[in-house]
Order: C-alpha cells, then structure tokens, then sequence
C-alpha cells in the first residue's frame, strides 16, 4: 500500500476493472446462451410443436393428401363428408 501512496495512487484508471469484468460476464453468457443453454431446450423450442394429435388427425391426413395432389377434389369432399359423419368435427349437425 505504501508504493501506491508514493507513486500517486492508482489513478482513473481503476474505473477500467469495472467495465472490463462486465465485458467478460456478457461474453460468458452470451457464449452459454448460443451454445450450451440453447441445447438444453430441445429441438422444440423456438418452432410450432409438431406431432401433436391434431396433426395426425385423419382430416389433417386428408387435407395433406389434397394439398399433395394425390387426390382431386371430387374425391376430397367424399372423403371429407364419410369422415366428418364419423367424426363430427365440422359441427353440421353431427355428434360434437
């Protein structure tokens, strides 16, 4: 301590330490956060949820096969009216 008081103390300078260990403590989450943390959420995160019942539903199915063009529309609304008289989802006076 006494070599400080000798040579003027440490001077301004000293206010540098603050923002340099607040440089290396975003650095270091900023790093965890691209890295490590972001594989901790899984692939789900950040993208609609996929898989779920509704999207293995035999409409959703249909509406897939229409939009493919792996069948026409004709064979579409068949399909659609069989499925929504077993089912009931389209609420034309059909069990809820």
């Amino acid at each position: 301590m006494n070599t400080l008081a000798l040579h003027g103390g440490p001077g301004p300078w000293i206010f540098l330490f603050p923002l340099v260990w607040a440089a290396v403590v975003i650095t270091v989450v900023t790093v965890l956060r691209r890295t490590v943390w972001r594989g901790r959420r899984g692939p789900w995160q950040g993208r609609p949820m996929q898989g779920g019942p509704a999207e293995h539903s035999p409409i959703a199915m249909l509406g897939r096969r229409f939009a493919a063009g792996e069948i026409d529309e004709d064979e579409y609304w068949r399909r659609l009216s069989v499925l929504d008289e077993q089912f009931g989802t389209r609420g034309k006076g059909g069990p809820a």
